[in-house]
């Protein structure tokens, strides 16, 4: 009896100590909270599987992950879960393994999905208190903006993040006040255009103008080498779709990531506020 209470009381330990860090500079109010949310992070490349990461590492207690796509050697130099032995395996089903042997009793749902308007109502019909948008095709892209913003749920998004070497320059504000990033330049117009939608939504970006692709000495610049998608979404966004691919490096990318879970944290914390004051 004495030995089964001992157990217990080491595994009670080191379920809290995982956090513990974290506690003693956030508070044990908004660790608390932060078991209770639901962030949904929606693509899981560069950007999003950082996102990911952190977010657990950080306490929160269920994370969606959303991505049709496969592991590609080329995400070797930015994404978390590209390494030897995960090459042409679901981002998600191998991001939601590493995340659970970071902390085995967050709630984890891989979701292999492309978000799209066809599969936004079952996808956010899970609820999320908050969603994390690191999708690089702008018309699901604004789709999902538009549809978090009509349903009032908060969202976080990442503009552009690859063409960029300089991580100093990564801010967070309205997307209405961005400037020097074509893409959240883009989105703007197409938000406007299709939603009437102007302002209210928190993004990411960088100040950091973006800097043309170079030549490589592999034979591989305009030939794409990952694995094709499943079934439905075979025919989906992939490098084959793209005008150009630009080149990108994971200290940039990480760092649009860990700032939208700032982003997120800060929100949480504001929550607590709001709470006290009602």
């Amino acid at each position: 009896m004495i030995q089964v209470e001992t157990s217990v009381v080491k595994r009670k330990a080191t379920e809290q100590l995982r956090f513990h860090r974290g506690e003693r500079l956030l508070g044990s109010s908004l660790v608390e909270r932060l078991k209770t949310r639901h962030v949904m992070v929606i693509g899981l490349g560069g950007v999003g599987s950082w996102a990911a990461e952190m977010l657990v590492r950080t306490g929160v207690g269920r994370v969606s992950l959303v991505d049709f796509d496969k592991v590609c050697v080329t995400n070797t130099n930015r994404q978390l879960h590209a390494r030897k032995g995960t090459i042409g395996k679901h981002k998600a089903a191998v991001m939601a393994d590493r995340l659970l042997a970071i902390n085995p009793v967050a709630d984890v749902d891989p979701r292999i999905a492309f978000y799209n308007q066809e599969s936004s109502d079952e996808l956010l019909a899970l609820k999320p208190d908050l969603v994390l948008d690191a999708i690089d095709n702008l018309t699901a892209k604004c789709h999902l903006l538009a549809q978090c913003k009509n349903r009032e749920i908060p969202v976080i998004s990442s503009m552009g993040a690859a063409a960029r070497l300089d991580p100093t320059q990564v801010r967070q504000a309205d997307l209405a006040q961005t400037h020097t990033d074509p893409m959240a330049r883009s989105i703007r117009k197409i938000l406007r255009k299709l939603y009437g939608i102007e302002s209210g939504i928190s993004c990411v970006y960088s100040t950091e103008p973006p800097n043309d692709p170079q030549s490589t000495q592999t034979p591989f610049d305009d030939v794409c080498v990952c694995p094709a998608p499943d079934g439905e979404f075979r025919d989906l966004h992939t490098c084959d779709h793209r005008n150009v691919v630009l080149g990108s490096v994971g200290f940039v990318t990480a760092a649009f990531g860990m700032t939208m879970v700032a982003g997120a944290v800060d929100h949480f914390r504001s929550e607590i506020k709001s709470l006290s004051l009602s």
